[in-house]
């Protein structure tokens, strides 16, 4: 070997030795800097004509682990969904308070009974109905506050997901960015590391929004895909987008670098972002829901029995709810027996109809009245009633009046009381109710498929379908049939094509309301993007009438109030009873009968039907042990989200223990590594000595 050849080589040694010590240096200078990732060198023997000539360094690469950096991503993204969930599900529970407290808004339900039970023993006391009036406007108060505070949630999530999306495409653009400079390092043989753990600091922040897969490019740099295949970033960058509507489920859309300008959905499994959309299209509506039922079937049964019973004396006039039904409609599927009966101030019945539903007749003060059918009902009833009162129906509502001083009272024949859908003749209508609503619940209209559903043909209704994780599947448009029946509407929606039959159906129940079931093994949610139909003239959409989708439903909870007529003269809260079998002349509605306030009180023990909402299975129990079952359902669902938000964080930082001692620096390996190159540096040194010492030598000879 020449002389030249041993310099070359003890040069290399000695560079290759330099480089090491910068390496060493950097590592632990940057042993307590969050992220940085050690970095080593790679390095290989030169070899010439078979024969060692030295050696070179290939690369400095940081010691990182694709397995545990894997890892460590799919953790994070499941920490950040957990966290959303878990943080946004306590507030929520704490809005209902301590159900074990007095003030809790189960509590307020149970002031409600409590007070009614109170008014029976001394029904003519004004101080104890309006105490009772007052307990329920709390309890209707504190629901219309929850649900609203509930609303309140999905708008912050919806504000959290639309600056968590800015980040996210900004995070992807810097991504990208630094895979240019990684490439430019890497062909040039410099160290790219500096820009290499700036893009995996980026990458961790970004996994905690969204779950990712990121793979490495040949050429230096990653490529960042979705977990359905979607580029990101790498080769260009994509922008995600939020599409998000005040009634219909929101979902992400990206559109990639090379892939047009047509978005395509963008599913995410987990990530912050994941746990917002749930909050906001599932977990929030889905409580929300609930609490409207509970609140629905409340005060369906506080009205059941405020309309079993009348005030002292008698109201002048009575007028129900908005059906949203016509006139036949509305009167058409009565069964049993109800009367009609108009009393003096004193409780003296001054004329007497018995409604015969089921064979279509009136008896009038006990003797034969006019026959009627649902079409002619009201005609027949005003001449029934002789002048001394009218009935009329307007606006999907009915109404009774007596003319002078006389009151009107409905009550049902005990034996075959009046029924459709499971409400007597004055409750279906609402004629007496205690509380009334602004809206359409509970969505059980009493339609049956051959009734007309009555609403505008060419109206249409368009219903967004999204699949489990939260990505939509299409928008369908609907449009209003020719065919006037229920059943020709319901056929419209079910069809495969243009319709949801390929993801599920719709089908009306016994007592008309209209439910969307998806198929088995496919679960689907609906929601409505937009709606124009209309039932009649000025009457409720679809939406409204059947309560479809998560928006109408969920936020029907603040549309209840106390009757404003009671609430304004508690004197007409119904604490008495008519009694039917009084002879004439006799009173039949008494002062001081307190049956109608406790038939208020055992409201909360009556047997009611639950629907389906929120993830709770249609059950048929009383009020108070839903209330009960409701309460622990909330609590168990927010434990339940802390319980994994603990054990996602546990293994994220489990992970990331093992990620970091790995990829972190370890001082005293450092040191080792610096006496090494720092003694392969100086043996390199005096190679390189001795080699100079030769060449004076061989100089001094010549």
């Amino acid at each position: 070997m020449s002389l030249n050849s041993v310099m070359n080589t003890a040069s290399s040694g000695m560079m290759a030795a330099q480089t090491g010590l910068r390496v060493v240096s950097d590592n632990i200078a940057n042993v307590n800097t969050a992220g940085y990732v050690r970095k080593t060198i790679s390095q290989s023997n030169q070899i010439s004509n078979g024969m060692g000539v030295g050696v070179s360094i290939d690369a400095i690469k940081r010691a990182s682990d694709r397995f545990l950096q894997s890892a460590s991503l799919n953790a994070v993204s499941d920490s950040g969904r957990a966290s959303a969930l878990a943080s946004s599900l306590n507030t929520a529970q704490n809005l209902f308070g301590d159900p074990s407290g007095d003030n809790s808004y189960f509590g307020t339900l149970d002031a409600v009974f409590a007070s009614f039970s109170k008014a029976s023993d001394d029904p003519s006391s004004s101080l104890l109905r309006t105490q009772a009036l007052t307990r329920v406007d709390d309890f209707l108060g504190e629901s219309s506050r929850i649900t609203a505070a509930l609303s309140n949630l999905g708008k912050d999530a919806d504000n959290r997901i639309v600056s968590d999306i800015e980040r996210v495409n900004d995070l992807l653009k810097q991504i990208n960015t630094l895979n240019t400079d990684i490439t430019r390092a890497k062909v040039a043989g410099a160290d790219g590391t500096g820009s290499e753990n700036v893009q995996s600091g980026l990458i961790d922040e970004l996994a905690r929004m969204i779950n990712i897969q990121v793979s490495q490019r040949p050429n230096g740099g990653v490529m960042v895909r979705s977990t359905e295949g979607l580029s990101l970033a790498g080769d260009g960058v994509a922008v995600i987008s939020y599409q998000k509507s005040s009634t219909a489920t929101g979902f992400l859309q990206c559109i990639q670098a090379n892939g047009g300008d047509i978005p395509v959905a963008l599913n995410i499994s987990s990530g912050e972002l994941k746990g917002l959309l749930d909050l906001r299209n599932t977990e929030l509506p889905g409580l929300s829901d609930q609490l409207g039922e509970f609140v629905t079937r409340a005060s369906e049964e506080l009205n059941r029995a405020s309309n079993a019973s009348s005030s002292v004396p008698a109201p002048s006039s009575l007028t129900g709810r908005n059906t949203g039904l016509d006139e036949a409609t509305a009167l058409d599927h009565f069964t049993g027996k109800t009367t009609i009966a108009l009393t003096s101030s004193s409780g003296v019945i001054q004329r007497e109809i018995e409604i015969d539903f089921d064979l279509g007749t009136m008896t009038v003060n006990g003797a034969a009245g006019p026959s009627f059918t649902n079409t002619n009902f009201i005609t027949q009833l005003n001449t029934a009633l002789g002048g001394q009162g009218t009935a009329s129906f307007g606006n999907g509502a009915l109404s009774l009046s007596a003319t002078g001083s006389n009151g009107v009272v409905v009550a049902d024949d005990p034996t075959t009381p009046s029924s459709k859908i499971g409400k007597g003749f004055s409750h279906y209508f609402g004629l007496n109710d205690i509380v009334q609503t602004k809206g359409f619940s509970p969505y059980e209209t009493g339609l049956t498929a051959s009734d007309p559903h009555g609403y505008t043909a060419g109206d249409v209704i368009t219903l967004r379908l999204t699949d489990t994780e939260g990505g939509r599947i299409r928008d369908v448009n609907i449009t209003v049939p020719a065919g006037t029946t229920m059943q020709d509407l319901m056929d419209t929606l079910n069809v495969r094509n243009g319709g949801v039959g390929l993801y599920g159906t719709f089908a009306l129940d016994a007592k008309g309301a209209m439910n969307f079931t998806s198929y088995p093994g496919s679960t689907v949610t609906l929601s409505v993007a937009s709606d124009d139909t209309e039932r009649g003239m000025g009457g409720p959409s679809i939406t409204q009438l059947f309560g479809v989708g998560p928006t109408e439903r969920g936020t029907r909870g603040e549309r209840f109030i106390v009757n404003p007529t009671m609430d304004q003269d508690p004197a007409r809260i119904p604490f008495a009873k008519l009694n039917l079998s009084a002879a004439a002349g006799v009173i039949a509605l008494a002062v001081g009968d307190g049956r109608g306030a406790m038939a208020l009180a055992k409201a909360g023990d009556t047997t009611a039907d639950f629907a389906a909402v929120g993830g709770a299975s249609a059950i048929k129990t009383s009020l108070l042990r839903y209330a009960a079952d409701f309460s622990g359902s909330i609590a168990r669902k927010a434990a339940a989200a802390e319980s994994r938000k603990d054990a996602a964080e546990a293994v994220a930082i489990e992970v990331g223990t093992q990620r970091k001692s790995e990829e972190g620096v370890n001082l005293d390996e450092e040191l080792i590594n610096l006496t090494t190159y720092q003694q392969a540096f100086n043996a390199s040194a005096r190679l390189i000595q001795a080699t100079k010492d030769m060449y004076d030598v061989l100089t001094n000879m010549i």
